[in-house]
């Protein structure tokens, strides 16, 4: 199983940005499939955003147009570009693994958890 540590959460106000990050320990993982998911209070974790390759991602439309996922495999690392944060975006981040090569954004897919990172936008 491959350790994965998320960084760049935070506290922002409404419109501004974040970028977080999550570094992989095994390079075969970050080869794969990775993606970001989100739970909030009270909510059940969604998935934001998942990549194979950067021609090959998929969003959830809630975050469309605002959020870019990337990742660097020579660091083994997963990037989540957010832009134009919005109150509803405050939640939990997680980063997630797993060696397929479909971008899924179910969670029950991945087989790899980051410990998450909170991102909070206030109005």
């Amino acid at each position: 199983q491959v350790q994965l540590v998320e960084s760049g959460g935070g506290s922002v106000q409404a419109g501004e940005s974040l970028r977080l990050s999550c570094a992989a320990s095994k390079s075969s993982y970050s080869s794969g499939c990775m993606g970001w998911f989100r739970q909030a209070p009270g909510k059940e974790r969604e998935g934001v955003a998942a990549i194979v390759s950067d021609d090959y991602t998929r969003y959830a439309d809630s975050v469309k147009g605002r959020f870019t996922i990337s990742k660097d495999n020579a660091k083994n690392t997963l990037y989540l570009q957010m832009n134009s944060l919005k109150p509803e975006d405050t939640a939990m981040y997680y980063c997630a693994a797993q060696p397929g090569r479909y971008p899924s954004l179910q969670s029950h897919e991945y087989s790899s958890w980051g410990q998450g990172t909170q991102v909070t936008v206030s109005s």
